[in-house]
């Protein structure tokens, strides 16, 4: 004897807005935002590293506050989410990107859209900071190939200083 089931997922309708546009999207509220940003967006530039909010490889801004992605449900999000994909404007690359790159800061690249995205926040507040205050800002960037002396050198790059 064949009974039709309905499976329940608990899926419920939450609106974000990322990088500027529009989502809708239809997942539990304990999603956690990265899940959504990767799976359901497609913004595949906040990564996954340790799943605890530690690593800030899945740091994106949250009203402008660099935020961990990985452990925020996606009920709980209100306001804007911008992602390393969305810093740049008008098709330019931000000049935290551009320093990034053309210093080759990345190594195996992993970290880096975290990273880049606590360096902006730091210079957005403080467009001249001192090789110390940038290590301050990344300082729960964590980076297993070691390279956070090339990403404050970047950082002060992308501010008109001296490295």
């Amino acid at each position: 004897m064949h009974t039709s089931q309905t499976v329940t997922t608990g899926s419920e309708p939450h609106e974000l807005t990322v990088n500027g546009r529009r989502h809708r999207v239809d997942v539990p509220g304990d999603t956690s935002l990265l899940e959504v940003l990767r799976n359901d967006i497609g913004d595949k530039s906040p990564k996954f590293g340790c799943g605890l909010g530690q690593c800030g490889a899945c740091f994106v801004w949250v009203n402008g506050h660099p935020t961990p992605s990985c452990d925020l449900p996606v009920e709980y999000v209100t306001g804007e989410v911008q992602t390393a994909a969305g810093l740049g404007e008008n098709g330019e690359l931000h000049a935290v990107q551009k320093a990034f790159l053309e210093l080759q800061a990345g190594q195996c690249g992993y970290c880096l859209s975290g990273v880049m995205m606590s360096a902006a926040a730091l210079l957005r507040d403080n467009p001249r900071p001192t090789r110390s205050e940038v290590a301050a800002a990344l300082d729960r960037n964590l980076c297993r190939c070691g390279t956070h002396q090339r990403f404050i050198d970047a950082v002060l790059a992308a501010s008109g200083a001296t490295a």
